[in-house]
């Protein structure tokens, strides 16, 4: 999903539904908290695919993009069987670094569960910290900003 921010760079956005297991449930019947963070995770492979940042793509560029700063907000809990909605959105920059914005809510009551920050940064397969952005990424923002900007 696409749509325009203010600054006119396309707002690219992907909806992933994940149904809560049995095994993600803890003993007060709830998903244990740390489980929304691999939803997270899920939300960030999937708009790779769909808007051609996969994590492959950066490690065959050289790089690495490991998070470095994770903010999560809990309102409400989930539930065994409970089908969410994970928006995994990203957030422009002009640095070396990935920023996204997520939401997780429940499908049948639309109820925020959390809401969440994520900021990845690169470093070389050799572990060296990249401080300007690679290549591949200003092609690749450069890419997103002519096929979208005009959606």
């Amino acid at each position: 999903m696409t749509k325009k921010n203010e600054d006119s760079q396309p707002k690219l956005t992907n909806i992933i539904k994940k149904k809560i297991p049995f095994y993600e449930i803890d003993g007060i019947h709830m998903m244990w908290h740390g489980n929304y963070v691999k939803y997270l995770e899920d939300g960030r492979e999937a708009f790779g695919e769909e808007f051609g940042l996969e994590y492959m793509h950066i490690f065959n560029s050289g790089y690495v993009a490991p998070i470095v700063d994770l903010h999560l907000k809990y309102k409400k809990t989930a539930s065994l069987g409970d089908t969410l909605i994970v928006e995994t959105t990203y957030v422009p920059c002009d640095s070396a670094k990935l920023m996204f914005t997520y939401t997780i809510y429940r499908e049948k009551d639309h109820e925020i569960l959390l809401k969440a920050t994520s900021t990845q940064l690169f470093l070389t397969r050799d572990g060296v910290f990249e401080l300007s952005s690679p290549k591949f990424l200003k092609e690749w923002r450069q890419n997103i900003i002519t096929k979208y900007a005009e959606k």
